[in-house]
């Protein structure tokens, strides 16, 4: 009964149970393991750890028990325990192929490659079953991958797996493909790719079933990594003639047919041409074979793309090797033409001229699009009126000529007032498309969503331009769009990034929460999310985006081992490597390195020191000034930048120069977010050390080499600022569409840079006066009132920086100041640092103090002189606490404009909105002035209990 309690998740009637079962038993070891699932359920880890180990050091070898503490230490997190469980089941049970083969997969959780070998070898011993053999010598692969010394893979474990499988090729007792496919990888790997080959095409090869075209895909690889250019050409001819829409093979055969002609080869006289049969090795046999597909393709059944797009792809090909005009295979112009004409109404007709359009002349462009215009059956109801298409097909054409001429750059070279005009036309088309779309479900997309993107797209065009009213009709389209079609994730995705640029997250969670990113996409698109959440004020909901990440980065340990286990379970042995990649890549993802960083300086801001003390808050987060678990050199952007869809023009899209800079750009803020943390980190470490001045043991304590680190640190830091200062000397610019730029920028130019190093110069100036005492100090304590004069001078200006209208009404439209909300988060974050170092500096002076005050009670003089310093960091604190009541005052004078905000007395003076769209309007400034008026909450909050902090450092 216990069990069921526990798959029902009722943990406390568990151990109940499993208690009235241990009085009747009091050794029963599955109840006890029962019982401290429960614990560990309920949260007492400790107890359940105490209650397993109990068990397990008696060496179980019932199932159940074992089975049970298998479940225990998953949840624990603690595989390598399952490891230590079953050797000592095997131990006393040698015989067990469960046993062993459980010891085999615990191996394998925890990435013991050797002893899976020998496990396997065990397994094979008992139960001579080929799939154990095999095991082992995966393992062996496994080993040659993980060696950091390439040559000891090959020299011994690749070599040792190759005769192991030979052995079996000998013997002939190789009987399952995933065995051939194994001894394939393990050749592949050592480079021999004759014999590598040879195994494909032996009698081995006709195991190669499960995949399609498996064998000859093999085969085309290997004759590639050998040169052999007329096997790769033949084989790709033997292969479009079976299936001419195989664009893969297309490719082949292209790139084999310039290489033969490049090495002038000939076929040879008398014998065959290659093992594969026939050999094309001149332009006029391309030709003639693109044209016979062509041929071929009219009298099938379905019309197939490929061969026209072949000769598409022949033509670009020799233009780019200059010999265009020999071989007339016609006019890329007519030819795209005729393509639209077969393929205009299938969405996927657009990207598939998308890769042509550089054929086209651009002078060419206007007269094209009006071409392909011409042969769309669209109808006008009156003389003036658009002409709309009367079916989903006419439909799909004309979307597919409004893509291209977008992507032409048509629209980009209009004036304002045309692009006003066409985005009017394209919201009509929308509007009138959605009829098509009455019976869609509420997860299918309308068949007009391009419309209405495309329409936002110029909008977007005229706000950069510095059309202000142009961004909130931006939203309004969006909402009215979603509104039609809830599931369209490019409405949310564009929504996002521009409520984020105007500095609204608050409708930002629920747009992401309803994209349902699943898995892998928490690291794909999580950047939307979490470059945001936190510079904008909205903590709680940044603690939540943080955690979404986090959640999915611990788990994806867990779960790959699972699918290693499946793997080597149904001898899918070529995706193990894979798996164990795709962990690595995961691990070193830049966006999980920035949600970790950013999620401990989150956590530090709303509780250190106001919930718990800033050590206890460091000890549990385990975080060290001398420990960096950022792997900086192998750093990978895992990010998708162009999830947003786009029909720029190439010179307006987003291009791998921006990639590498955006990279750059956030591995050096994250350097200077990381190292801030490990220097808030370190503080609680130089507590005050009671040691008489010049003792040799402060060197021994470690206490001297933690302010060592600390310094350390800072040089790093000031080096990190440096090199940022220089990357944004290049005054970037990303398109609007491409990667979001780091909040570097404003943290350099309010100020908040300056004054978070100063303070940590200032944690070296007051050690210094620590370890030198009071007496002859007179210099270090000038220095320290000066910092801290020109602290406060530093953190006013900051403030100065946050002061002004968030939402401003100008001519009937509104504008937001999302640089003033995020300055004023850096504001909260520095003066957060400000008051940690000062609690150093009070826990450093208050015994100085007592100090004084006994030597002046004992020699009864009036007249013992307080040290300056004193008087200075008193001074210092009354400021803070001065001007940190002037800026909750401030905020709380921002809450009262942000209510009194009237926004429906806005006259949004164009006559481009009807009524529906004036409720849009209305809702997306609504959420701007909720989210900005949440955001102003959130930080007032926090400022005030860290003025209750402030409160507490008199001296």
């Amino acid at each position: 009964p216990s069990a069921d309690y526990l798959d029902n998740g009722n943990n406390k009637m568990a151990i109940q149970q499993a208690d009235k079962l241990l009085k009747k038993h009091k050794d029963l070891h599955c109840a006890k393991v029962l019982k401290a699932i429960g614990l560990q359920r309920t949260g007492k880890q400790d107890e359940a750890y105490a209650l397993a180990q109990e068990v397990a050091a008696l060496e179980p070898t019932d199932d159940n028990s074992l089975q049970a503490l298998t479940i225990l230490y998953r949840e624990m997190h603690r595989p390598e325990l399952v490891t230590k469980l079953y050797e000592a089941a095997v131990k006393k049970v040698p015989n067990s192929e469960e046993y062993h083969s459980h010891l085999f997969m615990a191996y394998a959780r925890v990435g013991e490659y050797k002893k899976m070998q020998q496990a396997g070898m065990a397994l094979y011993k008992i139960v001579p079953k080929n799939p154990y053999y095999f095991w082992s010598v995966m393992s062996l692969i496994m080993q040659s991958i993980s060696a950091q010394d390439e040559n000891l893979s090959k020299t011994m474990f690749l070599p040792l797996a190759e005769r192991m499988v030979e052995k079996m090729v000998k013997e002939d007792k190789i009987e399952a493909e995933a065995e051939v496919e194994l001894y394939y990888m393990i050749l592949e790997r050592l480079e021999k790719y004759k014999e590598a080959l040879d195994v494909v095409r032996g009698k081995l090869g006709e195991k190669l079933t499960s995949e399609l075209q498996s064998r000859e895909n093999k085969c085309m690889a290997m004759y590639k990594k050998l040169h052999k250019w007329p096997e790769c050409n033949a084989l790709a001819r033997r292969l479009l003639l079976k299936n001419s829409d195989d664009w893969q093979f297309y490719i082949t055969y292209f790139d084999s047919v310039f290489q033969l002609i490049d090495e002038s080869w000939t076929p040879p006289a008398e014998e065959e041409h290659s093992l594969e049969g026939e050999v094309h090795c001149s332009i006029e046999q391309a030709v003639n074979f693109i044209e016979e597909r062509i041929t071929e393709e009219s009298k099938s059944s379905r019309p197939l793309r490929g061969p026209y797009l072949a000769k598409l792809e022949l033509i670009r090909r020799l233009r780019h090797r200059g010999c265009n005009d020999e071989y007339k295979l016609g006019d890329p112009e007519e030819l795209m033409f005729q393509y639209f004409k077969k393929f205009g109404d299938k969405p996927c007709c657009f990207t598939d001229l998308k890769v042509f359009v550089d054929l086209l002349p651009p002078s060419q462009y206007t007269k094209f699009i009006r071409q392909l215009l011409g042969v769309i059956p669209l109808a006008a109801a009156a003389e003036n009126e658009v002409a709309l298409p009367g079916d989903i097909k006419a439909l799909q054409q004309h979307l597919c000529v409004v893509q291209l001429s977008r992507l032409l750059g048509i629209y980009h070279a209009m004036e304002k007032k045309q692009k006003l005009a066409v985005v009017r036309e394209l919201m009509l088309r929308y509007r009138h498309g959605l009829e098509f779309g009455k019976s869609c479900l509420k997860t299918e997309l309308q068949f007009s969503d391009y419309y209405c993107l495309l329409a936002v797209h110029l909008l977007l065009d005229l706000w950069l331009e510095g059309e202000e009213a142009a961004v909130w009709q931006c939203l309004t389209l969006l909402e009215e769009g979603l509104s039609h079609s809830p599931s369209n994730a490019q409405f949310k995705l564009l929504l996002i990034r521009i409520y984020c640029r105007l500095g609204a997250f608050e409708p930002v969670s629920e747009l992401y929460s309803s994209l349902d990113a699943k898995h892998i996409q928490h690291d794909t698109i999580g950047y939307l999310l979490t470059r945001y959440a936190g510079s904008l004020g909205h903590y709680a909901a940044a603690s939540q985006s943080c955690n979404f990440a986090l959640r999915f980065f611990h788990s994806n340990q867990k779960d790959t081992s699972e699918y290693i286990i499946q793997a080597y379970k149904y001898g899918a042995f070529e995706k193990i490597p894979e798996f164990i990649a795709f962990r690595n890549r995961l691990n070193s993802s830049l966006h999980f390195a920035q949600v970790r960083t950013e999620r401990m300086l989150l956590d530090l801001l709303l509780e250190a020191n106001i919930s718990t003390s800033l050590e206890e808050s460091i000890k549990s987060m385990s975080l060290s000034p001398e420990e960096d678990d950022i792997p900086w050199k192998d750093l990978r952007d895992n990010r998708d930048l162009t999830v947003l869809f786009s029909w720029d023009p190439k010179d307006r899209d987003i291009s791998e120069e921006h990639r590498k800079l955006s990279l750059e750009e956030e591995t050096l803020w994250l350097r200077i977010r990381s190292l801030t943390l490990r220097l808030v980190s370190g503080l609680p470490t130089l507590g005050h050390t009671i040691q008489p001045k010049n003792s040799e043991k402060t060197a021994e304590n470690g206490v001297s080499s933690k302010i060592d680190t600390i310094r350390a640190l800072l040089q790093q830091l000031e080096a990190a600022v440096d090199s940022g200062k220089k990357f944004l000397e290049q005054k970037i610019q990303y398109p609007v569409l491409g990667p979001p730029p780091t909040r570097m920028a404003g943290f350099f130019s309010n100020g908040s840079c300056q004054c978070q190093t100063s303070l940590f110069y200032l944690v070296s100036d007051i050690y210094e006066l620590d370890t030198n005492g009071l007496e002859d100090s007179a210099e270090i304590q000038e220095r320290i009132g000066n910092s801290f004069k020109s602290l406060v001078e530093r953190l006013t200006d900051l403030f100065n920086k946050c002061k002004g209208d968030l939402i401003e009404v100008r001519d009937g439209t509104l504008k937001t100041h999302p640089n003033l909300l995020e300055n004023l988060v850096f504001f909260v974050e520095t003066i957060s640092i400000a008051l940690w170092v000062s609690s150093y500096c009070d826990s450093i002076l208050r015994p100085f103090k007592s100090n004084l005050q006994k030597k002046k009670k004992k020699k009864k003089e009036s007249s013992v002189a307080m040290p300056p310093v004193f008087t200075h960091f008193l001074d210092y604190v009354t400021e803070l606490q001065t001007l940190t009541s002037n800026v909750i005052d401030h905020i709380k004078g921002l809450e009262i404009i942000l209510t009194a905000l009237k926004l429906e007395e806005l006259s949004l003076k164009d006559t481009l909105h009807l009524q529906e769209e004036k409720k849009f309007t209305k809702t997306v400034q609504g959420k701007v002035q909720s989210s900005y008026h949440h955001s102003v909450q959130e930080i007032g909050e926090l400022l005030k209990k860290r003025l209750d902090t402030i409160k507490k450092l008199k001296i």
